[in-house]
Formats: C-alpha cells, sequence, structure tokens
C-alpha cells in the first residue's frame, strides 16, 4: 500500500460530536492512518456540529436524528446526490466500514465501483439495538440485510473472540479475523499510574475513605445503568460515590430512580465529558469501574480504565467479559443489584484485591492504538495484495 496515493476510506454511521466506543476506534484509525502518512476519508451522516477534521477528508451524507437514540442520527444516502459523486472520484484501494447499516451500504457501494477489498468490522450487538425500536418483523428484515453485508465484505473483523459467538448466531458463516482495538490514555508504568490516581483523586475532590465507582458510556437500559443505581442504594452505610458519564435515552429515567431511591448526595450524572484529559482523571480517581452489561462486544472503556489502574465489574457469561480472570485484572458478578452490592461491599473491605486487580488489569487488558494500526496496516497490505492478484 503505497502511502502517497493510496485512499483508505473509513465508514461509520456516527462520529464527532457522537461518542462512542465504535466512534473512538473510528478515531483512532484515521488519526494513526493519517500520522503515519496514509491517506484517508471518513465517510458518516451530517451532523450540525462540524468536527475537526485536520489531515484527512470528511465526508458527510443526509441524515435525520433518532428520536428514541439521541444524539445519534440515521443517514439517508438514496436522496444526497452529493455523496455519491464524491465517492465516485476517490481514488480508494481499501475500504474499511464500521458500521452494516447506512454508511455500510455506501461502503459497498464504493467497493464495487472501484473494485476494492471491503473490510467490515463487527462491533456492535445490532439485534438488540433494534429491538429497542422497531417492531419484531422489520427487525427480522433488516436483520437479513445486516447479514448480507457481511457476506459481501472481504474480510469481516471482530474485536475480541468471543464476539464470534454472536456473530455466529445472527447466521455468518464465513472466516472471522480478530483484530482487537487500543486505548489513547498510556502512562508509562505502574508506578506513574499510582502517583497519577492519587493526583486525580485530589483534582476531583475524593476522600482518601471514600470510594468512587465510575459508568462511562451510553445512558441506556442495555448496559445495565438500573443495577448499578439500585446496588448504590444498598451501599448506604458505606462512603461510596457513584460517578455516570456519558448520555443516552435513558437519562431522565435514571434521574427520577435516583431521587426515588434517594441516593441524590450519592450518584452524579456528569454528562458528556469530551476532554479526554478530564476523562482520564476519572478513570483514575475511581476505585471500581461498574459495566454490567451483556450488550457490549469488546467496551473500549474497559479498557481506558485498566490503563488508568482501575479494574472493571463485568458480568458471568458476557461477552464482555471474555479478557477478564475473575479477581486477576477485574471482577464477575450477577447481573443483579444485590449481587452488585455485595461484591462492591466485600471489595471496600478488602482493598489489596483491588490492588491485585488494577495490575493486572493494566498488564493485561491494555495495547497501545499506535501497536494497533501497525497490525491493521500490514493487514490492509496482505489484503489490497490478494485482491489484486485475484484480479489477474
Amino acid at each position: 500500500m503505497d502511502s502517497n496515493d493510496k485512499v483508505i476510506g473509513l465508514f461509520n454511521d456516527s462520529f464527532p460530536p457522537v461518542l462512542d466506543g465504535v466512534t473512538l476506534t473510528v478515531e483512532n484509525y484515521v488519526h494513526w492512518l493519517t500520522t503515519m502518512g496514509y491517506k484517508s476519508c471518513v465517510v458518516t451522516p451530517w451532523n450540525p456540529v462540524m468536527p475537526s477534521h485536520d489531515g484527512f477528508d470528511l465526508y458527510r451524507f443526509f441524515s435525520l436524528p433518532i428520536p428514541s437514540r439521541a444524539p445519534y442520527r440515521y443517514g439517508y444516502p438514496k436522496v444526497d446526490p452529493f455523496i455519491w459523486r464524491k465517492l465516485r472520484r476517490t481514488p480508494f484501494s481499501l475500504v474499511h466500514s464500521h458500521c452494516p447499516f447506512s454508511s455500510g451500504r455506501l461502503a459497498l457501494y464504493s467497493s464495487r465501483y472501484h473494485d476494492v477489498p471491503l473490510v467490515a468490522t463487527f462491533h456492535s450487538k445490532y439485534r438488540t439495538d433494534l429491538e429497542h425500536s422497531l417492531p419484531p418483523w422489520m427487525v427480522k428484515r433488516i436483520m437479513k440485510r445486516v447479514l448480507d453485508f457481511f457476506n459481501a465484505a472481504d474480510e469481516v473483523w471482530i474485536p475480541q473472540a468471543q464476539v464470534e459467538d454472536t456473530v455466529r448466531e445472527y447466521g455468518y458463516k464465513g472466516r472471522l479475523t480478530v483484530v482487537e482495538n487500543g486505548i489513547d490514555l498510556a502512562m508509562e508504568n505502574f508506578d506513574s499510574i499510582l502517583d497519577f490516581k492519587a493526583e486525580s483523586r485530589r483534582r476531583i475532590g475524593i476522600d482518601r475513605s471514600e470510594m468512587l465507582l465510575l459508568f462511562v458510556g451510553q445512558h441506556i437500559w442495555e448496559k445495565g445503568v438500573e443495577v448499578i443505581i439500585r446496588a448504590i442504594s444498598m451501599l448506604r452505610d458505606l462512603p461510596v460515590r457513584m460517578a455516570f458519564i456519558g448520555t443516552g435515552y435513558a437519562v431522565d429515567d435514571m434521574k427520577s430512580l435516583i431521587r426515588s431511591l434517594g441516593v441524590e448526595d450519592r450518584v452524579t450524572l456528569h454528562g458528556v465529558i469530551r476532554d479526554r484529559n478530564t476523562l482520564k482523571q476519572y478513570y483514575a480517581a475511581a476505585s471500581l469501574f461498574l459495566f454490567p452489561s451483556f450488550y457490549d462486544n469488546a467496551p473500549l472503556v474497559v479498557r481506558e480504565a485498566a490503563m488508568m489502574g482501575t479494574p472493571s465489574i463485568l458480568l458471568h457469561g458476557a461477552t464482555a467479559a471474555e479478557v477478564i480472570v475473575d479477581g486477576e485484572n477485574g471482577f464477575l458478578a450477577n447481573r443483579t443489584p444485590e449481587s452488585y452490592a455485595a461484591l462492591i461491599r466485600e471489595l471496600y473491605n478488602n482493598p489489596e484485591r483491588i490492588d491485585i486487580a488494577a495490575k493486572g488489569a493494566s498488564s493485561t487488558l491494555t495495547r497501545s492504538w499506535r501497536d494497533v494500526m501497525e497490525e491493521v496496516v500490514q493487514r490492509y497490505n496482505e489484503i489490497i495484495e490478494r485482491h489484486v492478484r485475484r484480479k489477474k
């Protein structure tokens, strides 16, 4: 892959100012491709806020808001003639779609028009997303299109091995390649992490006797946020504080639940924190990262917390928990407030267990985006060369 004249297309249905794990992945892909000297462009639905796109092209197409999933938007490329013209004029050497929906259709079109390979990464449990707002007959129809999309790709990537279970459940029978995600919150060593944790707690105002618990992500019921809030209400006798960072359709109901349980003094909804340095401080200041979700495949937030020396509590049997060895680099609980509260109480009374898991998480769950992208570029080259040989 000649970095001087080839264009890598990155397609996704979300990009800043929308923030989630897949958005962050695409941001890091384009950042490191640009840093490594490759031409690239991001193709994504239009948003009223124009994000920074220094060093790469940003193609946006017509979209409308999704009322049930604010701040997400759904793209309608069929009614936008300009995006098709841009894609035809762009000399792609490979296109990589991180979403099978509107941007994925554009990726497939670009692949066929330019006769270049299509890589598709399976990031989310799409059926769960659809079932939240659509009737069963429509979910079935759309899932068939999702399966058709992945079957049309030259390669399908998954961010960790256990995601294969979900992909096979959806009916995909082709070859899968595990390509991990990275993190962009790197620290030099574990001693520097401990120093930064102490400094972050002082800056945020966490007393030595207090335990700060943290959740970062979409505020939606599928993520288990209700389990967290109810668990906190069972820990009134402990100096425990809970910080939620993010936004989503469940925010108002979460506020109502917090009021009804009388834990307003313990639970704070901070909204979206866009500044990565501030977010880094919250990761570091927390004693535990709470993530009671069966919804996620390979959440970046768990790895980001690990980089800051903060182990996570995940769920027995969750896809996201594949990388967790209970007690060694994180902890596992059942998806009930009682189970979560009991484990938090035990760890509060035995902080040495948190220290052991913190060190284990930092050493086993962290990989830099630079390292990941070196692997990605090598794979891109192999895919392009294989495609060229096939055409001869």
